[in-house]
């Protein structure tokens, strides 16, 4: 099995996967913050004031919470749902968030850029921006605004600007591309936190460093509940940043299987191949000459063409199994876990709780399940009330 606690290496790849595939002008901005975070990571002060406002301020750690009717519903196995929901901001992306921002702290760079999707990503960088007094500037898609209005209007509450993105479709693909040209223009004085295990070379590496006390959380709380390992590992896939941050505790434990779902129309590990996007390569939704294929999701966080190295090192591995979930599988995911459980979940935590189904006809009763629940659904009321009225 591969050393995954070693990877990505120097140069910062996995495997054939990663890398930095940028313009001149962000090599040496790259440069640096490679050097800051590999410096932050063993520096005892920076990891304590990190674990302060992750407990004290984002709220873990998360419970793991024993699903009892779930289980019972689908008669397969134990379903243990990680509360990634119960987060302040309302999902995982405020542990990334928290870490970056202590970061460019310590690189003394108070203007900050992010992009989002579901935005998700966007509250937390307009949060912790908010908690430390620093400007922030979130990239977002105009169609993204219109089906993620209540997170626009928290980010604008929170004080960040939010800059409408009306090139290509709209979404997160194209979020990401006016953030990294804003990047390239100010390179001086401005951080990119950016949300997903995606582009060059730290992001992947940082992202998934700082998602990880997921899996670890998880880990042991599994531990002392079942005293034993977990049978299947369960998260949904667009970026990728919940997932990975539920398997990279895991990966060398071979027992323990694991199921990244995307959506079925950006399934990029799935149904795509091998090239570069937002600076890293990695596998993605392309056409036979290298240009980069629209995609469609009913969340928009999954809306996006590839889902960076570290999860395309795992597909080609074989350590990772990747499936699809569609719309009306999510949907009704959705709908389920809000009348079964009392959960509302975000959209793209309903295609993790979509593949269940599925997973109830291949594992036993004495087996257990962790789904990773990455975010909560208020965000998305609007959009479900559309969907279902039509």
């Amino acid at each position: 099995m591969a050393d995954f606690a070693n990877l990505p290496n120097k140069e910062g790849y996995f495997g054939r996967f990663g890398g930095r595939f940028v313009p001149e002008t962000l090599m040496r901005p790259l440069e640096e913050l490679t050097r800051a975070y590999l410096s932050a990571r063993q520096d005892r002060g920076f990891l304590d004031e990190l674990a302060y406002y992750l407990k004290n301020f984002a709220g873990r750690p998360t419970p793991l919470y024993f699903a009892a009717r779930l289980s019972e519903y689908f008669q397969g196995p134990k379903i243990y749902l990680k509360r990634e929901d119960l987060c302040h901001t309302g999902a995982h992306k405020i542990n990334n968030v928290l870490g970056q921002i202590l970061l460019a702290r310590r690189m003394q760079k108070f203007r900050i850029i992010a992009e989002t999707g579901a935005g998700q990503h966007g509250v937390a960088t307009a949060t912790a921006c908010a908690l430390f007094g620093l400007k922030c500037h979130v990239y977002m898609g105009a169609e993204d605004i219109r089906r993620q209005a209540p997170n626009v209007l928290r980010m604008k509450l929170l004080g960040a600007e939010v800059v409408p993105v009306t090139s290509g479709t709209k979404t997160l693909k194209d979020a990401t591309n006016e953030a990294l040209r804003d990047w390239m223009a100010h390179p001086d004085d401005t951080f990119y936190c950016l949300g997903s295990c995606v582009g060059p070379h730290p992001y992947p590496m940082m992202v998934r460093d700082f998602q990880a006390i997921i899996g670890r959380e998880a880990r042991a709380q599994h531990w002392e509940a079942e005293k034993r390992e977990p049978d299947y590992l369960v998260a949904c896939v667009g970026g990728g940043s919940n997932a990975i941050g539920l398997f990279f505790p895991f990966l060398e434990e071979a027992s323990v299987k694991m199921v990244g779902v995307e959506a079925a129309g950006a399934a990029s590990l799935s149904k795509g191949s091998v090239g570069v996007l937002h600076g890293a390569q990695e596998y993605l939704l392309q056409t036979k000459s290298g240009q980069i294929l629209n995609t469609h999701s009913i969340s928009a966080g999954l809306d996006y063409s590839g889902s960076g190295p570290e999860h395309s090192y795992l597909k080609e591995l074989g350590r990772v199994e990747y499936v699809t979930a569609n719309d009306k599988e999510a949907l009704d995911g959705f709908k389920l876990l809000a009348k079964i459980e009392g959960i509302i979940p975000a959209l793209e935590s309903s295609h993790a709780i979509a593949y269940l189904k599925k997973l109830a006809k291949l594992a036993s009763p004495d087996q257990t399940v962790i789904v990773n629940l990455s975010g909560r659904g208020d965000k998305d009321l609007d959009e479900v009330s559309r969907l279902i009225r039509r």
